[in-house]
């Protein structure tokens, strides 16, 4: 068996070492210039190493990177999630092939230093299977660059599209890992028949769950306790994650402080990306509470927002400046959302630098993580089990 030693490399906690891989995996860490010579040697030259992150929260089969242009279409009277479906609708009719528009999304992110994901990819009565059947495909192709899971998503709804409920026990059995939701009192109109589905796919499966939830204030945090409830009656603590949450980002600090308590002792996560220009969740208070918060980019350039460019220390650079994180444990706490509380949240196996990890990991031109999350250098080497698999050009 082959080792590759990566020498000179500055860890997370300021020591310089160096780090031994064989079969994919970490084998030893060692203080810099003691380890033995008999290996293949990369020099990390007092780069900051720190593991690949990890994209919670993207879409796969909607985004337009790389094709053309798609102007944004505002809603003809605020944020409405069934208008900007329609949207969505229209335009996927005109993009270029969803395989060719995953393909370049998947690079960049990969670039980036993206080694582990989670994608919603459409699986309802309006798409049927098809979306799904072209990202699986993808998935493959990409099986040795990245680490992806698939959460069943039904954006038309579930009660009001018909066929969905199957169509999602379906989905789990094709390939996808998770089974998804949305809004489910008012998209659905029903949150107790929305989460029947959900649940019961889940249980049947074996499989994790994550909803979408963009419901506000009361609305959002009433759904929020009722998947916790079902979350522990069920013994998921663990493998059930809400995406958005934007209602917990209008209470007031005492409800939100208790809505975190319960959210913490179900082991339910939340997934922020924190939007411009919706509350999102008070992200350090959940921390605090022991609630696991992770992150993604969500849409990039689609029909939601034209913004987005896969970099999740970008995300993490924007989740601080959103929440007001300035102190060196902030910053680093915003570093943890997109690498080690992700890949809990994603029940990673074999995440970190740390023997015994996989050797997924990704070079930054910065002193330390506060610098990283501030300064978002882009000179960026990216290994996948130890493996060479981007650079700067």
């Amino acid at each position: 068996m082959s080792t590759t030693l990566f020498t000179n490399a500055k860890m997370i906690d300021g020591r310089l070492c160096d780090i031994a891989v064989a079969a994919g995996r970490i084998t030893a860490i060692e203080p810099a210039g003691v380890s033995s010579p008999q290996a293949e040697r990369i020099d990390i030259a007092g780069q900051l190493l720190v593991p690949g992150f990890v994209e919670g929260h993207i879409h796969l089969d909607t985004s337009f990177y790389g094709d053309t242009w798609v102007p944004h279409r505002p809603c003809t009277n605020g944020f409405d999630v069934h208008e900007r479906v329609a949207f969505q609708a229209d335009n996927m009719a005109k993009a270029a092939p969803m395989e060719e528009r995953a393909r370049k999304q998947l690079d960049l992110c990969i670039a980036n230093g993206t080694l582990q994901m989670r994608s919603h990819v459409m699986v309802d009565g309006s798409v049927g299977l098809t979306s799904l059947e072209t990202i699986l495909a993808v998935r493959e192709t990409y099986r040795e660059l990245i680490d992806i899971q698939i959460v069943a998503f039904p954006q038309s709804g579930i009660l009001k599209s018909p066929g969905t409920p199957d169509l999602l026990d379906a989905a789990i059995g094709l390939g996808a890992d998770v089974v998804g939701g949305l809004d489910p009192a008012s998209f659905d109109r029903s949150i107790d028949g929305h989460l029947d589905v959900v649940f019961g796919v889940a249980e049947k499966r074996g499989v994790s769950i994550d909803i979408h939830l963009h419901d506000a204030g009361t609305l959002g945090a009433f759904t929020i306790e009722e998947i916790c409830d079902r979350t522990v009656a069920l013994g998921m603590q663990g493998r059930v994650a809400v995406s958005h949450a934007y209602g917990l980002g209008d209470l007031g600090t005492d409800a939100a402080r208790k809505i975190a308590g319960k959210i913490a002792r179900s082991g339910v996560s939340i997934m922020t990306n924190a939007p411009g220009n919706h509350s999102f969740p008070p992200v350090a208070l959940l921390r605090q509470e022991g609630v696991t918060v992770f992150s993604g980019s969500d849409n990039i350039r689609d029909s939601w927002w034209p913004f987005g460019d896969g970099d999740l220390l970008r995300r993490a650079e924007i989740i601080s400046y959103r929440s007001g994180f300035y102190t060196d444990m902030d910053l680093a706490s915003a570093f943890d959302v997109v690498t080690s509380a992700g890949a809990m949240a994603l029940g990673l196996e074999g995440y970190g630098i740390e023997i015994g990890a996989k050797a997924d990991f990704v070079t930054l031109d910065a002193e330390h993580v506060p610098l990283a999350v501030v300064s978002v250098p882009k000179a960026r080497r990216v290994f996948k089990a130890g493996k060479l698999i981007s650079q700067p050009s």
